[in-house]
C-alpha cells in the first residue's frame, strides 16, 4: 500500500466525513494553543524575526473548521504583540488526495472575518495562502524558508507499514502481537521521525520553531495503555467478523496493517538526540477522551443509559471511520465499508457498557527550537 497515494481524511461534509467527526483533533489543537502562542511569542521577541515577511507552515492540514485555526491563533498572537511583520505567508500541507478544494472554498469566508477581526488599524500583516501538496517525510519547501512549523495529529501517521510483518488477524500493535511486530512499528517510527526532521531542519531558519501534536503513550510497552492501540484492536475484531460472514477474506486481513505509531517519551528523545537539528523547549502529555462530547460511565449509576452510550460508540466509530477508511476502502472494497463500521460501532459500544469511564487517548505536544 502506498500510504502517501492513498491516505486522506474523508472528503466533504457528509456524516461521515472529517468535517463532522474532528472534535478530538479540534480538542488536541485546543489544547496546543497555549503551547503554540508561547512558541509564536518567543518567535516574534527574538533576533530571528528582525525580517518583515513570516513563513509558515501547516503540515497534515486536512479539511474542515479546524483547518485554519491554526492562522487564526497566529494572527492573535501577532496582534497582541504588536509586531513588525509585515506580511504573513502561510502552506498548508497534506498528501496528495487531500480536500484541498474544501479548503479554498472556505478562504473567502475566513478572509472577511480577518477583516473584521484584525485589519481595522492598519498594522496586521497581509496573509498569503497556499498549498502544498506531498509527503512530510521529505523535502516540501525551500531551504530556509520557514519562521514556524506546526502539525496537529500527523506525525503518528507512518510513511508506510513496516516491512515484513506477520501480525496474523490483528491490523496493528495488540497483547497478543509477536515482539517483532513491536520493534518493527517502533524502528519504522524512528526512521520516519528522523527524516521529517531532517527535512524541515533545511527549510526552517536557525533560531525558528516547531510545535508538533500527536498520539503518543505513557510506557515504553505499546501494549500498556489501551487508550493507545484499543481502537484498532476492536476494528481488527470488526474485520474478522466479516471473515466470519464470508464478507472479506481471512488473508486479506492478516496482510493489512495501519500506518499508524502511537511513541512513547523515551523513543522521542533518543530521535531528537541522534538528528541533532532541534532542541527541546516543552514536552506535554495530555489525555483526551475517545469521545470528546463524552458521557458520564459511572459504576455508581443504578442504571446505565443504553442509549448513550451506544451514541457514544457510534461517535467513536466515526472518528476512526474518517481517517482509516481510505485505506480499507483500498484493500478491501467500498462495498463493505457499510458493515464494517456498523459492526465496529456496535463493538465500541459493548466496549464502553463494560467500563466505568471513556478512555483516553495519550497526546504528546512538543517545541521545538532549530539550532543555529
Amino acid at each position: 500500500m502506498e500510504v502517501k497515494q492513498i491516505l486522506h481524511m474523508n472528503k466533504g461534509n457528509g456524516e461521515t466525513s472529517y468535517a463532522k467527526n474532528s472534535t478530538v483533533q479540534r480538542k488536541t489543537l485546543s489544547i496546543a494553543t497555549p503551547i503554540i502562542e508561547e512558541a509564536v511569542l518567543q518567535l516574534l521577541g527574538s533576533n530571528v524575526m528582525g525580517i518583515e515577511s513570516m513563513g509558515i507552515a501547516d503540515l497534515g492540514c486536512s479539511s474542515g473548521p479546524n483547518t485554519l485555526l491554526l492562522i487564526s491563533q497566529i494572527m492573535d498572537a501577532i496582534h497582541a504583540k504588536r509586531s513588525k511583520v509585515t506580511e504573513l505567508r502561510v502552506s498548508l500541507n497534506d498528501l496528495f488526495r487531500n480536500d484541498f478544494n474544501s479548503i479554498f472554498l472556505s478562504l473567502p469566508s475566513f478572509y472577511n472575518k480577518l477583516k473584521q477581526d484584525y485589519y481595522n488599524n492598519g498594522r496586521d500583516p497581509n496573509l498569503f495562502i497556499s498549498a502544498v501538496p506531498g509527503s512530510f517525510y521529505g523535502p516540501l519547501f525551500p531551504r530556509k524558508s520557514m519562521h514556524f512549523v506546526h502539525s496537529s495529529f500527523s506525525v503518528h501517521w507512518l510513511s508506510q507499514v513496516p516491512d515484513g510483518l506477520n501480525n496474523k488477524g490483528k491490523i496493528y500493535v495488540s497483547k497478543t502481537s509477536p515482539q517483532c511486530v513491536l520493534d518493527a512499528y517502533s524502528m519504522q517510527f524512528q526512521k520516519d521521525f528522523s527524516v521529517f526532521l531532517r527535512s524541515r531542519a533545511q527549510e526552517i531558519v536557525a533560531g525558528g520553531r516547531m510545535v508538533l501534536s500527536f498520539m503518543g503513550r505513557p510506557s515504553s510497552d505499546p501494549t500498556a495503555d489501551e487508550g493507545t492501540f484499543y481502537q484498532f484492536e476492536l476494528l481488527g475484531q470488526a474485520l474478522m467478523a466479516m471473515v466470519s460472514k464470508g464478507l472479506i477474506e481471512e488473508e486479506k486481513v492478516n496482510s493489512f496493517n495501519i500506518p499508524y505509531y502511537a511513541s512513547c517519551v523515551e523513543e522521542l528523545e533518543l530521535v531528537l538526540e541522534k538528528e541533532g537539528s532541534f532542541s527541546k523547549d516543552r514536552l506535554e502529555a495530555f489525555g483526551v477522551d475517545w469521545d470528546t462530547d463524552g458521557i458520564d460511565l459511572d459504576l455508581n449509576m443504578l442504571e446505565r443509559d443504553d442509549q448513550l452510550i451506544t451514541s457514544s460508540g457510534q461517535r467513536m466509530a466515526n472518528s476512526i471511520r474518517v481517517v482509516t477508511e481510505s485505506m480499507l476502502e483500498f484493500h478491501f472494497g467500498k462495498w463493505v465499508m457499510a458493515d464494517v463500521f456498523h459492526k465496529y460501532a456496535e463493538l465500541v459500544s459493548k466496549y464502553l457498557s463494560n467500563r466505568t469511564t471513556i478512555p483516553k487517548f495519550r497526546v504528546f505536544v512538543i517545541s521545538l527550537v532549530k539550532k543555529n
